[in-house]
């Protein structure tokens, strides 16, 4: 395959969820993002003119790994304000991975703090 036949393409991700309107509220209100619904599907619009596309599954089964990664510029900050508006930060307490009481991992790699969505998908804010 040619590396220029998805060059120009607008490359968008997606996963699915059991309650189309509990995500529409979850991702518009609370995550405060730009939510288009058409066709029975939600497309959440994402700086640069870029998507992800969430659709209804009725035998979902959330994903055991991050979904959305949401970069922040200051990690105390945005989980500051995303609990004031209700979101629950995870807590681990694992041999390779510890969070603080806030929930914000702060070993190797990017500050991050994970959280579910309605339906139990897993998203992150990091500190980029």
């Amino acid at each position: 395959m040619s590396k220029s036949v998805f060059k120009n393409s607008k490359v968008f991700s997606g996963f699915s969820v059991n309650d189309l309107q509990k995500a529409k509220e979850f991702y518009s209100k609370t995550l405060s993002f730009d939510v288009s619904e058409m066709d029975g599907f939600l497309n959440l619009h994402i700086g640069n003119d870029a998507k992800v596309l969430i659709y209804p599954k009725s035998n979902h089964i959330p994903a055991t790994f991050t979904v959305l990664n949401l970069p922040v510029d200051n990690i105390e900050q945005a989980v500051d304000e995303l609990s004031r508006r209700g979101v629950r930060f995870e807590i681990y307490n694992e041999a390779d991975l510890k969070t603080d009481e806030k929930g914000i991992c702060r070993d190797d790699g990017p500050n991050i703090a994970w959280f579910k969505d309605p339906t139990g998908n897993i998203l992150s804010v990091l500190e980029e």
